[in-house]
């Protein structure tokens, strides 16, 4: 079964059917899915402003955060711990925001233990930082 990392701009991409939706779920079929608990964080928080900038009515707001809470026991998911946060290992040429950085260091922690078979993401900063750290990026 492969093994892929799911960052948050990923997730939603799929969560909202963006443009490249069906490309990422095509991608994540019968996988086993990896990720920071970042992506609830980030994904509850991204669903709240689109929400109070009128970019989701309450319903669907509602029916979404319902959904990111189901899809979250889809995941094994990693706490942000200190040790990632300690964790040297910073990609040669980009410099990611923080929690990019937290995304990158729990998918090479997951790597280091088993190997990835991907690492999915639709930001093309956090695929170039990524594939600067040897991840295997779709």
């Amino acid at each position: 079964m492969k093994r892929i990392y799911v960052d948050t701009s990923a997730y939603l991409c799929a969560l909202l059917g963006e443009e490249g939706a069906a490309e990422v779920v095509a991608s994540l079929g019968g996988a086993r899915l990896y990720s920071s608990v970042l992506l609830v964080l980030e994904a509850t928080r991204n669903l709240q402003r689109m929400a109070r900038s009128a970019q989701l009515a309450a319903p669907r707001l509602n029916d979404l955060l319902d959904r990111v809470t189901q899809d979250s026991e889809a995941f094994t998911l990693k706490e942000l711990t200190l040790d990632l946060c300690r964790d040297p290992v910073l990609p040669a040429v980009t410099t990611p925001r923080s929690l990019d950085l937290a995304h990158l260091r729990t998918a090479l922690w997951f790597h280091r233990r088993e190997r990835l078979d991907a690492y999915v993401t639709r930001d093309e900063a956090q695929r170039n930082s990524a594939r600067e750290l040897g991840l295997p990026v779709v």
